[in-house]
C-alpha cells in the first residue's frame, strides 16, 4: 500500500501494526488538507493487506484539538466548501465504521471535537490519565453534526451525553474511563506498556474472527450512523451560516470570550 500522498497522518508499520499518527504538533489541529486525507485514509487501511490491528495516535502530547479556526472561517466566507466538508465527513465516519481491522485510539493527551470524535469511533480508546476529553461544538456557536451526537450517546447514555454535548464542558480522562466513555485512563508512565500490549494481543489473536466480530458488533452503530450524520450534518450547516458561529471564531481570535445572541 502507497502511502506517500499523506502528508499530515504519519504512518508506520510494525510488523502486522500500522500506526497512524495525526502529525501537526502541538495541538493537531484538523485542516483542510488532514480533514481530506481521513477521508480517504480508513478505505485505504482497508485493503492494506499486510496489516491487521490499527492503532490511530497524535504527534507530542496532544491526541488532537479538533477543527481548525482557520478552515471554520474559511467556511464562513464560502459556504460551498461546508459541502466538501460534508461529503468528506461522511467518508470519514463510515470508512471508520466500516473498517474490519481492530483499531485502537492511543489518545496520548487532550482530546477534543472531531478529535474525540475519531477517538470515540475506534473499537478500544487508551488514554493518558491526564487527557481531557469534550465536544465544544456549541462553545463555538455549532451543532455537533460531525458524529458526535451519534456516538456519546452509545457509550455513557442519553442523559451523559447531552449533558456534555450541550454544554460542551470538558471532562478527564479519569473521568471518562469511571462513566464508561473510554476503555482505560493510564498513568503515563504505563501508558505505551498498556497499548502495545493490547495491540500484540490483538496481532496474535485469530484475525478473521476478530475482524469480523467487529464487523457484526459495528452493525448496529452503522445503521445509526446512516440514520443521524445527513440531519446533523445538515444542522451544523445552518449554524454555519449563523451570527453566533461566526462571533465564536471571531472572539477565539481575539482571546475572548464570545457573546452570544442566538440571531442568524
Amino acid at each position: 500500500m502507497d502511502y506517500s500522498s499523506y502528508k499530515h497522518l504519519d504512518i508506520q508499520r510494525n510488523g502486522r501494526i500500522l500506526t497512524l499518527k495525526i502529525n501537526r504538533p502541538p495541538m493537531n489541529p484538523i485542516h483542510f488538507d488532514l480533514h481530506n486525507e481521513f477521508s480517504r485514509i480508513f478505505y485505504d487501511v482497508q485493503v492494506d493487506h499486510e496489516s491487521d490491528v490499527i492503532v490511530l495516535t497524535g504527534a507530542g502530547n496532544v491526541f488532537s484539538a479538533g477543527g481548525d479556526i482557520p478552515m471554520m472561517q474559511r467556511r464562513i466566507d464560502d459556504p460551498e466548501l461546508f459541502n466538501r466538508k460534508n461529503l468528506e465527513m461522511k467518508k470519514m465516519i463510515f470508512g471508520l465504521l466500516d473498517l474490519e481491522k481492530p483499531i485502537i485510539a492511543r489518545v496520548n493527551g487532550d482530546c477534543i471535537g472531531l478529535g474525540a470524535t475519531l477517538a470515540l469511533l475506534c473499537d478500544i480508546i487508551i488514554s493518558v490519565d491526564d487527557a481531557r476529553f469534550g465536544d465544544p461544538h456549541v462553545k463555538m456557536g455549532y451543532v455537533a453534526g460531525d458524529g458526535g451526537a451519534v456516538i456519546w450517546p452509545q457509550l455513557v447514555g442519553f442523559a451523559r451525553a447531552k449533558e456534555y454535548l450541550l454544554t460542551g464542558d470538558m471532562l478527564s480522562a479519569v473521568e471518562a474511563e469511571r462513566i464508561g466513555l473510554i476503555n482505560h485512563a493510564v498513568p503515563r508512565d504505563k501508558f505505551d506498556e498498556k497499548v502495545n500490549a493490547l495491540t500484540a494481543k490483538l496481532a496474535a489473536g485469530s484475525t478473521k474472527a476478530i475482524k469480523w466480530t467487529k464487523t457484526c458488533t459495528n452493525i448496529p452503530l452503522r445503521q445509526l450512523a446512516h440514520s443521524i450524520m445527513d440531519a446533523s450534518l445538515a444542522y451544523e450547516a445552518i449554524t454555519n451560516m449563523g451570527a453566533d458561529h461566526q462571533e465564536a471564531v471571531t472572539a477565539f481570535q481575539e482571546k475572548r470570550k464570545p457573546k452570544f445572541t442566538g440571531g442568524y
